[in-house]
């Protein structure tokens, strides 16, 4: 237990260390892209090993994380996660997966964001007009995943995506492309995942007549936010009941810099896993994530429930909370 702790420790001092001086290169093409919701991460497991999880075994969160990595999970799954992303808004996701006898499975995903009542306020009534105005952000996406090898398998993600913005209002879709290749070596993944692909889209709606001190506004075309994950995993030890998994994950945003994420899970037989994580080179990121995570059982269904942490230097402490639950034994269509 004692090296588990110092492996853990070790990791996030280096971490603090290694991001201070990691150049910010990219950093200027932030703000670029539109439909901010679809970058957080709702995933809690993912989000307390610092986002690096585009490698991670298959689970109910899959869906989100790499469509690949669907096609590991063989019993039907459900899950629902949320995300408390700070000043009242809330981020919530569903998801299901469905496998088949062909190796193959079916992910279903909807991923929704609200801002909760907004006080409209202008140059002259600056405390609110008594009005109210939302923001909601919606994304359902369809999965298809399929192992293609005792190794390898990939995946896919249709997603149709909805923003409104007071009496503004945007539909277009997006694709995530994920493939992965797990060897027999102490549990050794590799991943690679191209997350929104997408062109530019913007709002629609009746432009606002501006006749103070303004010239008017346009709405203007934005692209999604797409990244590029590249990740590996593995469980570098693994003593009795006791086993620390490691990951390992570069981002490419086209709307931010190049960043890097490291985590870590303990894991004690099946029942709880302890993790942490760091973000290299994520402006506001400054300290480690962390998250707990415990599967039980309904009956004769796998139960698993995850929370995370993410400290952060503008929003405070974000957190996150998901529930999966597995039918066992089903027989597959």
């Amino acid at each position: 237990m004692k090296k588990f702790i110092v492996h853990i420790a070790l990791i996030i001092i280096s971490a603090q260390a290694f991001g201070q001086i990691l150049p910010n290169f990219g950093g200027q093409r932030a703000g670029l892209s539109t439909l901010s919701f679809l970058k957080n991460d709702m995933n809690p497991r993912s989000v307390a090993m610092g986002g690096a999880s585009v490698a991670l075994p298959g689970d109910i969160m899959s869906v989100y994380t790499n469509p690949a990595s669907v096609s590991e999970v063989k019993d039907l799954s459900f899950g629902v996660s949320n995300y408390f992303v700070g000043a009242g808004a809330n981020q919530g996701l569903v998801t299901a997966i469905i496998p088949t006898k062909s190796a193959s499975s079916f992910g279903i995903t909807v991923n929704t964001l609200n801002s909760g009542a907004m006080e409209v306020r202008t140059e002259f009534q600056p405390m609110g007009t008594g009005q109210k105005t939302y923001a909601n952000n919606l994304a359902a996406g369809l999965t298809y995943s399929k192992i293609l090898s005792d190794q390898f398998s990939f995946g896919v993600t249709m997603k149709y995506i909805y923003e409104q913005l007071a009496e503004y209002y945007n539909h277009t879709a997006a694709v995530d492309v994920g493939f992965k290749y797990n060897t027999d070596f102490k549990d050794l993944s590799f991943a690679v995942m191209m997350q929104n692909f997408s062109g530019s889209s913007s709002l629609s709606g009746d432009e606002r007549e501006v006749d103070f001190n303004r010239s008017g506004m346009s709405l203007d075309n934005y692209t999604v936010p797409n990244v590029f994950k590249l990740g590996v995993s593995m469980k570098p030890v693994e003593v009795g009941n006791h086993a620390l998994l490691t990951t390992f994950e570069l981002n490419h945003p086209n709307d931010n810099a190049e960043n890097y994420r490291i985590g870590a899970e303990y894991q004690y037989l099946d029942l709880l896993q302890v993790r942490a994580g760091y973000k290299f080179n994520v402006l506001g990121q400054r300290f480690p994530t962390f998250g707990i995570g415990i599967r039980h059982s309904i009956g004769a269904h796998p139960m698993q429930i995850n929370y995370a942490v993410n400290p952060t230097n503008y929003l405070g402490v974000q957190h996150a909370v998901s529930f999966g639950l597995s039918i066992n034994k089903m027989e597959r269509n």
